[in-house]
């Protein structure tokens, strides 16, 4: 009877252990299926998409890498200089952190100035650089400072919005790019409100533009397009976003 008894537990035992393992596997390739399915949605590097237009500017969304980007003026904004905070664990990973590749791009001339005290990174802080042939397809790289980050709010990047855009018609160039590189430096931000209120801004600075060239005070060379780059997780939102936003304005 022991024996017997022994043999039935020793037998349920391993059904338990086969079902558990059947389990385990069943779970691991469902997170498998759903990790390659999130990664297959995502859209591609150099996926663009028009979201609109306003004052004849065109308004473009497109996921690319600001040290990957051919434009006339590439803008990036960057937070006060905390020691590695590119590289810590709040910030995204070196893939796709679109500062780090424009900082590697530029041999760590982003870090050495900012390292420096050269860059400060306050709030609007502005300076213009040339980058060397072939570091980067953008003929002018503009950083802009987004300040402390303990202090960050959305409504700042209103106000980054003017001023990238009044930089961009000082130069006198046709078309920028603009990365607010919140989450390269390890803000967790709301993407679809960044998005809007940097093109409120860069908008916003252009009509005043427009309102002085009618007061004959002023003249400039038009705007045609400003392109707004995402990372493939954030490409959608800021686009929805932004199309929403631009629709309240027809």
């Amino acid at each position: 009877m022991k024996n017997s008894t022994s043999s039935s537990f020793k037998r349920l035992n391993m059904s338990t252990k086969v079902l558990f393992t059947a389990i385990v596997l069943l779970f691991t390739l469902t997170l498998n299926l759903q990790a390659q399915n999130a990664t297959t949605s995502l859209p591609k590097a150099g996926t663009t998409a028009l979201l609109g237009k306003a004052d004849g500017i065109a308004i473009e969304g497109k996921v690319q890498s600001p040290a990957g980007q051919a434009t006339p003026l590439q803008i990036v904004c960057i937070f006060e200089y905390e020691e590695g905070d590119l590289t810590s664990p709040s910030a995204l990973p070196a893939a796709i952190n679109g500062l780090l590749h424009v900082d590697e791009a530029l041999k760590g001339l982003i870090t050495d100035l900012r390292k420096n005290g050269k860059f400060l990174g306050h709030r609007l802080e502005t300076m213009l650089i040339t980058p060397p042939k072939g570091s980067m397809p953008a003929q002018k790289l503009l950083l802009i400072g987004l300040g402390n980050r303990k202090d960050f709010t959305p409504d700042v990047m209103t106000d980054i919005g003017r001023v990238g855009m009044r930089e961009a018609l000082r130069l006198g160039v046709s078309s920028y790019s603009h990365a607010s590189d919140l989450k390269d430096g390890g803000i967790d931000s709301p993407t679809g409100t960044v998005a809007v209120n940097v093109v409120k801004g860069a908008l916003d600075a252009y009509e005043t533009e427009q309102y002085l060239i009618r007061k004959k005070v002023t003249g400039h060379r038009p705007l045609t397009k400003l392109t707004l780059l995402a990372g493939q997780a954030f490409f959608a939102p800021s686009g929805d976003a932004i199309k929403a936003y631009l629709s309240t304005r027809n």
